[in-house]
């Protein structure tokens, strides 16, 4: 792409969009900015913006957009059938996200990760892995960093992304050395209305792949599975059930290929979620040549991410957890197995079209002795709770509320886990300011004095 010579029009200021405008001036393209929404954030970012040569419109110059730029960069956030989104293809216009437009430039190699949950914790391992073994990897993507912030890596670095969904929208170009697909759930039906829809974006990561790269699939998931029949790379699976053509776990080891690579019990982080990511990372890494000790010493590091089942206090003997990332009832479900203790357990938020009945119909079978259920969807998780007669609810409206309720009903022994089941953006930007607001919350209940040490111990932990 010739830049210099091109115009766009930059919709929605969030991390992505910022990242993209920044690139597209400093390419010397023209770039317009526009956000839907008006706030402080905003407009100290258009402010910034102007700064480095971008131009504000309104909402009045949208109908001459589509004529005089070339293309659209839509933010993640923003759905592909937007009116803004239809009106530039209408007008035959580039519609493209961020991360299309990094695909565009990149020259290193990509290794991407989608799936419905893991993907934070499968590029983080593998980043490490990677750089155990002495690659030059960077994480990036829907991890945090924009990947086009990486358009410049060297060609013998390695760029490991994490591709949601919603980027899988306005991916065309994207063809990564390995795509890793760990699991399709249900998730944002609220956004692509159906799970055929679902499956066919989180194929795309695939569509232009060739007999030079690679999958690495979930065996264990059928959805993904099927996946191997639709694409000319070379397939490797993981599975925690069946010996597989990759990586693989039997009698309390993982294996790849007839290799023992470490034993469950060296990871430091619990879960059969976790074995499964730790799978899909070795066979990652063996493909990129990665010895096996420095498999294993990645990955005995890694130490686990944050909002992801992390243990952030104790308070009256009670402990408190933070699955803030927990954000779709498999997830939440993945959280609860690994509750040892009796549990009250937070859900809501903002309502993505779940069927929840199947969260309330395992509860029963848990650690989980009480749900407290806030949020925009509190009656919708109410109803479910009711449909499979589980009796053991708390109704309340705000998160603040409902963490010291939560706080009030468990006894010292027990835990609190924040696992939602639900997006954050009714009362939050993101889950990490949902995790952030909770440990604010739970750093309250502490005691001020440190007599004991305690507090003080605490500090440095939340350091």
């Amino acid at each position: 792409m010739y830049f210099k010579r091109q115009t766009f029009m930059v919709f929605g200021l969030s991390k992505s969009g910022q990242s993209a405008a920044k690139f597209l001036l400093e390419n010397k393209a023209i770039v317009y900015l526009y956000d839907e929404t008006v706030n402080e954030r905003t407009e100290r970012v258009l402010q910034d913006m102007e700064k480095l040569g971008a131009k504000r419109i309104g909402k009045e110059d949208i109908p001459r957009m589509a004529e005089i730029c070339d293309g659209l960069v839509l933010s993640p956030g923003i759905p592909i059938d937007h009116p803004i989104a239809v009106a530039f293809k209408r007008n035959r216009k580039a519609v493209l996200g961020e991360t299309e437009l990094a695909a565009r430039v990149m020259r290193c190699p990509i290794l991407a990760v989608t799936g419905t949950n893991g993907k934070t914790t499968v590029v983080t391992m593998l980043t490490e892995v990677l750089n155990k073994g002495g690659v030059c990897a960077s994480a990036c993507g829907n991890i945090g960093t924009p990947m086009i912030e990486y358009a410049r890596l060297a060609e013998t670095d390695v760029a490991v992304a994490e591709i949601s969904s919603f980027q899988l929208e306005t991916l065309q170009s994207l063809r990564p050395h390995i795509s890793i697909i760990l699991n399709v759930t249900e998730d944002h039906l609220n956004r692509h209305y159906n799970m055929e829809n679902y499956l066919f974006l989180k194929r795309k990561l695939l569509k232009n792949s060739t007999e030079t790269e690679y999958a690495v699939l979930n065996y264990d998931d059928p959805n993904v599975r099927i996946f191997a029949e639709k694409t000319k790379a070379k397939t490797l699976y993981f599975s925690v059930k069946e010996r597989v053509a990759g990586a693989y776990y039997e009698n309390g080891d993982l294996y790849f290929g007839k290799e023992k690579i470490l034993s469950v019990s060296d990871l430091p982080v619990g879960g059969l979620h976790n074995v499964q990511n730790a799978l899909a990372v070795i066979a990652a890494a063996k493909i990129m040549g990665i010895s096996n000790t420095e498999i294993v010493s990645g990955l005995t590091e890694f130490k686990g991410i944050k909002h992801r089942v992390e243990t952030i206090g104790e308070a009256n003997g009670v402990t408190f957890i933070d699955d803030s990332k927990g954000t779709n009832v498999d997830a939440t479900l993945k959280a609860v197995e690994m509750m040892q203790k009796e549990t009250v357990l937070l859900l809501g938020g903002k309502n993505k079209g779940y069927d929840y009945g199947k969260l309330f119909e395992i509860l029963p079978k848990t650690k989980i002795i009480h749900a407290v259920v806030y949020g925009e969807n509190r009656f919708a998780l109410l109803k479910s709770a009711r449909e499979y007669n589980y009796e053991s609810v708390t109704l309340c409206d705000k998160f603040d509320f409902a963490v010291h309720i939560a706080a009030l009903k468990a006894k010292s022994g027990q835990a609190v886990l924040l696992s939602p089941a639900s997006a954050s953006f009714d009362e939050f930007a993101n889950y990490e300011e949902r995790g952030e607001k909770f440990a604010e919350i739970v750093q309250s209940f502490l005691p001020t004095n440190t007599e004991d040490g305690y507090a003080e111990e605490m500090e440095d932990e939340t350091e």
